[in-house]
């Protein structure tokens, strides 16, 4: 028997989420303001994963070990203390692009971030679209 992926789309509004979630406005602007450029960055439009994650579009992937399921191309989950991102793969560009990110810490698949404010946009828009050629050329989107 396969595992069930934890993280699965769900039918949850993601308005509803932030506004219910997010009990700082900054947080609550910030987060508005993701949802607007990863859905004009990923043509997809959000979409609630699992309890806490807003995902952008989805894609099926394999591992050799056998495991599979489904995950969103980008997406971000506005925890209590900083932002998750996840939007990074672990490509040569990505990699370079980190250096003009701005104030983040960096997780094993992910970018945690305070505020936006914190981060240069232009890069994170070009980080996004980086993760989106490489998924879509290792998986299809």
């Amino acid at each position: 028997m396969v595992a069930k992926n934890k993280t699965a789309e769900t039918a949850a509004d993601v308005k509803d989420f932030i506004n219910s979630w997010v009990d700082n406005e900054q947080k609550k602007a910030d987060s508005f303001q993701l949802i607007e450029l990863m859905t004009q960055w990923s043509g997809f439009e959000p979409r609630m994963w699992g309890p806490t994650i807003i995902g952008f579009g989805s894609y099926h992937y394999k591992y050799a070990s056998g495991h599979e399921g489904d995950a969103p191309v980008l997406g971000f989950s506005p925890r209590k203390a900083e932002f998750s991102l996840y939007v990074y793969v672990p490509t040569d560009e990505n990699k370079r692009l980190l250096e003009e990110l701005g104030k983040f810490k960096m997780g094993k698949a992910c970018i945690y971030v305070k505020k936006l404010a914190d981060i240069n946009i232009p890069t994170l828009e070009k980080l996004c679209k980086e993760s989106i050629a490489y998924v879509n050329n290792h998986y299809g989107i």
